[in-house]
């Protein structure tokens, strides 16, 4: 099939089984919410794109799996609790031994398995190496001390992969392994952190001599942050999709349709600036997106689509506030916007800066990686 055949198969089929009232999620989705699209993509055998037939994925190539990403995004598919699929699955493909493979991937697939990320700490955040959580081995157990936060959907997992110190006496980038840890382990507290949009997508978990099996550990001992940034080659181009900052300009011109905005010469100068911006930004999305399909090698200019997507879109979602007048702090769907949540999307737009890598960060490995600049 090719790839227009292809993506025309793939959208009559989102179509026709995505959960209408689940499109374009403003917030991150509980499992609660999402599970019915899980289930439907599990079916479907579809829940895995990137993994290959044999372990139950679609086994997709480069263009398709770029094809199939870029519907469910046009579509307004919230993201699910998808840690297992993107992250753990193909980690464990690449490092696991055959007896982690035959039990972990299994249970992914059908979602009796939910994971989160283990990673962030309250003095580790963009700085990831600096961890201090820390795994010492103890006869045949591992012994997990230490706190992990900004923990995505930790209260909806039911097992956490974590990097952990393995060795204080190495440099801060090595000594660290990975290690899989179930959530309801003796001594792990989960403390959900309410965010200024009042919403619980974040946790901090707590690990008081937490004890796992000493085959918890995934690959070779101390090379947890090598075998973590492996895993972020192909993920990282879509943290930079347009598609976030292109729904946030149509709910712009949606508000400004309603309150009569493009007789304002005013407005309609800041209007077209983004919407130009938004042009630049699919141009340079579609750069990357070309080198990936040709097969090429992403390097560190990538941070450059992290930056340029996540301002843009606060950019938008500013213009929208400043412009929604007294309306612009009123929760939830607002009629006198036009049905347009001004409020919601502007507090959206901050945290966009922050996760995955702050701007501050994205900029520090442009200047020193691609520039050659000291930093």
């Amino acid at each position: 099939m090719d790839d227009e055949h292809f993506r025309a198969e793939v959208r009559s089929w989102i179509e026709a089984n995505y959960p209408p009232e689940l499109r374009f999620p403003i917030e991150r989705l509980h499992r609660r919410d999402t599970r019915i699209w899980y289930d439907r993509l599990a079916g479907k055998g579809w829940l895995a794109p990137g993994w290959p037939r044999d372990k139950g994925g679609m086994g997709l190539d480069t263009a398709k799996r770029i094809v199939f990403i870029d519907e469910l995004e046009r579509h307004g598919c919230s993201r699910f609790s998808d840690q297992g699929v993107l992250m753990l699955g193909p980690l464990l493909m690449a490092y696991g031994t055959p007896e982690q493979q035959q039990f972990f991937l299994p249970r992914i697939l059908t979602g009796e398995h939910i994971w989160a990320q283990g990673y962030s700490e309250p003095n580790a955040g963009s700085d990831l190496a600096s961890l201090s959580t820390e795994a010492v081995l103890d006869g045949d157990a591992w012994v997990i001390n230490g706190q992990k936060t900004w923990t995505t959907l930790g209260n909806d997992a039911n097992w956490i992969y974590v990097l952990a110190r393995t060795d204080k006496e190495a440099r801060k980038q090595q000594g660290i392994s990975f290690l899989l840890v179930p959530m309801d382990s003796p001594g792990i507290t989960v403390r959900p952190i309410l965010t200024l949009g009042l919403t619980d997508e974040f946790c901090e978990i707590f690990f008081d001599d937490v004890r796992v099996p000493k085959d918890a550990l995934v690959g070779q001992l101390n090379q947890g942050w090598t075998m973590a940034k492996a895993l972020l080659g192909f993920e990282r181009i879509f943290v930079g999709s347009p598609a976030q900052s292109a729904y946030a300009l149509s709910r712009l011109q949606t508000m400004a349709r309603h309150l009569g905005l493009f007789d304002d010469s005013e407005f309609r100068s800041r209007h077209d600036k983004l919407q130009i911006d938004l042009a630049d930004h699919v141009s340079l999305y579609t750069s990357f997106v070309d080198q990936m399909k040709r097969g090429e090698s992403i390097g560190a200019e990538v941070s450059m689509l992290k930056i340029n997507q996540t301002e843009l879109y606060k950019r938008i979602a500013q213009t929208m506030v400043d412009y929604a007048d007294g309306y612009a702090g009123s929760e939830g769907l607002v009629a006198e916007l036009g049905g347009v949540q001004a409020s919601t999307i502007w507090l959206q737009s901050l945290q966009t800066t922050i996760y995955g890598g702050t701007s501050e960060i994205q900029r520090d490995i442009l200047a020193k990686q691609v520039l050659g600049l000291p930093v």
